[in-house]
């Protein structure tokens, strides 16, 4: 069994949810598809904040306006991973500090924040206007490829050394988790460009979708 941890980050989507990304189910929602840009944004061809416009473009070209009420319907089907609310439950019980780093929508992931009862979260979203609107902009708290910064970030405020942090995520970007001295484990790994970069990498890797066999990856004994 490995040592526990002061501080563990979870990704969100893919990692605390079963959903590949809170993004993409806005997609399935509209019935719209942004395969191409995802790959351009992952290829680092386009930014976050240009991934989050032509996100809205192609909803509002489907729906015009939408409001926060459909947003949040969109995301009432959306489950929590198996082991997730016992696992976060076990560390917390155990003293670790746990947070949420997402790159993911705001108003899903604050909601998977509190079911979770976790210590902190940070993600992305929209802007609403005054009548609960989605105007055509995101707000771009974090990179996808730069949550490193967001987790030095929050050691230092929480006085935790690297070297007792342990992250989690399901793709590539989130490899950007792993800050010097801290550990980073690959779960339930998204496309098969995560797989092959978590074994570049030599990270660990859970492939089944069980949280719970985590466990004794984080120093708790199995349940």
């Amino acid at each position: 069994m490995d040592k526990l941890p002061q501080v563990v980050v979870f990704d969100c989507d893919g990692v605390l949810v079963d959903a590949v990304s809170s993004w993409r189910t806005l997609h399935d929602a509209f019935g719209t598809d942004n395969a191409h840009n995802l790959n351009r944004f992952i290829r680092g061809e386009i930014s976050d904040v240009e991934f989050m416009r032509s996100d809205i473009q192609m909803w509002k070209a489907v729906q015009d306006p939408i409001h926060q009420d459909e947003i949040f319907r969109a995301y009432s089907g959306v489950s929590l991973m198996p082991g997730a609310k016992e696992l976060v439950a076990d560390l917390q019980a155990a003293g670790v500090y746990v947070a949420i780093v997402s790159a993911g929508v705001d108003v899903f992931v604050s909601s998977i924040a509190a079911m979770l009862k976790v210590d902190d979260w940070i993600a992305n979203g929209f802007v609403f206007d005054d009548n609960g609107y989605l105007t055509d902009e995101g707000v771009c708290r974090l990179h996808a490829t730069g949550k490193g910064a967001i987790i030095t970030r929050l050691l230092d405020m929480q006085g935790f050394d690297a070297s007792m942090c342990v992250s989690v995520g399901d793709s590539e970007m989130d490899l950007s988790m792993m800050v010097d001295g801290s550990r980073f484990i690959g779960f339930n790994p998204s496309r098969q460009s995560s797989t092959d970069a978590f074994a570049k990498a030599d990270v660990p890797v859970v492939i089944e979708k069980d949280l719970g066999l985590l466990r004794t990856m984080l120093g708790l004994s199995k349940s």
